[in-house]
């Protein structure tokens, strides 16, 4: 382990002025070690009182999505106020507008405006449509992105009432890793060149991005079928889009183990050949010995049931590791509920404890081999943080602050 003092974003100041779901943009850049001072209004971001569960009182999504970072109040209708805005942008990287496209530019504190004080700016605005659009005056929660994209297909309950299905969120995760890396290639730029930039990002767009391949797929397919085809394997016929096109598949399957399910990937003609030989079954192989690449045994109900049989005889451990002895691809099919006990998640995560951070939580994911891992601070109170970055930030003394206070300007 190297001696590692200073954490990968150490030198990089974010101002954040944001509520509910959008400040995520900036929850890794905190992971990171950059010094993210989150802008509230006196009466704070109501994402501490929002959607379940609630611990101790805050919401699990305030915890996580702001974590580590620096919570001042500031009462922006106030010239007071909009000073002090004005003097941290001066020695920062990057403000984000999470919220309504507009609203910093309402107080005199838009792109335009903050650029004239620090040219490297990098602002960016994170909005639920985006500032273009038929949509983008439409008020809008998370779940609205993943409709929008495609994401969740509506189901129905046996009364015949429609509801949203469980899924996972897209638009509110991609967004702010399309974000984060962006604002970064932004940081970049603006060092070398003295020069800052606004950009707009929208948690649709992003939800129809990170889910490109069915969207694209169905462009492809909408081209004509000489052009764009299946695979070899398929005998060029086109499947269903994407991961509707494994229903029919066979050697690349979910199969019921002795304790759970298992995840079955042996669509290459070697791996399938390994598996055979493993469980002793190589009759399966020569009756069906598939094609080199990609080939499921789509629709081939006879092995299925074959395979079924099989699976049923091993516990999930047992296949894992018959998987690693014939080098044969088998996952674990773990739930949300369940994965905090497998094997691999205990190794690859060190948990953020609610001891100390109010909710067990997963931490950054990527690691710096050979360096220390990061720890961001607790998720922060409502202004926690006004007088010390007035005064550790800004250089403001005692007095100052009291004026300040005494002024309104913190609400």
């Amino acid at each position: 382990m190297t001696n590692q003092t200073l954490p990968p974003l150490a030198s990089l100041r974010v101002i954040e002025s944001s509520i509910l779901g959008p400040a995520a943009i900036t929850t890794s850049l905190a992971d990171l070690g950059a010094e993210v001072i989150k802008v509230e209004t006196p009466s704070g971001d109501y994402i501490r009182e929002m959607t379940w569960p609630i611990i101790e009182g805050v919401s699990l999504m305030h915890y996580h999505l702001n974590r580590g970072k620096k919570s001042i109040t500031l009462d922006l209708k106030t010239e007071a106020a909009r000073e002090i805005y004005r003097e941290l942008v001066r020695g920062a990287d990057i403000v984000i507008e999470a919220s309504r496209p507009g609203a910093l530019a309402r107080y005199g504190l838009g792109y335009e405006d903050l650029r004239s004080i620090n040219p490297r700016i990098v602002f960016c605005t994170v909005s639920g449509y985006g500032m273009t659009g038929p949509y983008k005056d439409m008020p809008s929660h998370g779940i609205a992105y993943d409709t929008w994209s495609g994401v969740v297909k509506p189901a129905y309950d046996e009364e015949g009432f429609c509801y949203i299905p469980e899924h996972v969120g897209i638009g509110i995760n991609a967004a702010p890793l399309f974000g984060g890396l962006a604002v970064l290639a932004g940081v970049i730029r603006a060092r070398a060149t003295g020069q800052g930039c606004f950009m707009e990002l929208a948690q649709s767009d992003a939800s129809a991005a990170f889910d490109w391949y069915r969207s694209e797929s169905h462009m492809a397919y909408a081209r004509p079928e000489d052009v764009v085809t299946g695979n070899k394997a398929d005998n060029y016929v086109r499947r269903p889009v994407a991961t509707a096109g494994m229903k029919e598949g066979v050697r690349y399957q979910l199969y019921a183990s002795a304790d759970g399910h298992v995840l079955f990937m042996a669509s290459e003609q070697a791996f399938w050949k390994n598996f055979c030989a493993g469980v002793g079954r190589m009759d399966l192989f020569d009756r069906w010995p598939g094609s080199k690449y990609a080939d499921h045994a789509r629709g081939n109900r006879e092995l299925q049931a074959i395979l079924r049989d099989i699976f049923r005889t091993r516990t999930t451990r047992e296949w894992l590791d018959f998987g690693v002895e014939f080098n044969t691809p088998i996952a674990p099919v773990n739930t949300p509920a369940n994965i905090v006990d497998d094997p691999q998640f205990k190794e690859r995560f060190h948990l953020l404890p609610h001891a100390t951070h109010g909710a067990d939580m997963l931490p950054f994911p990527v690691r710096f081999v050979d360096e220390a891992e990061t720890m961001p601070d607790r998720a922060p109170t409502v202004g926690e943080h006004s007088e010390a970055v007035l005064r550790q930030v800004l250089g403001y003394d005692a007095a100052q602050v009291a004026a300040l206070r005494q002024a309104g300007a913190l609400g």
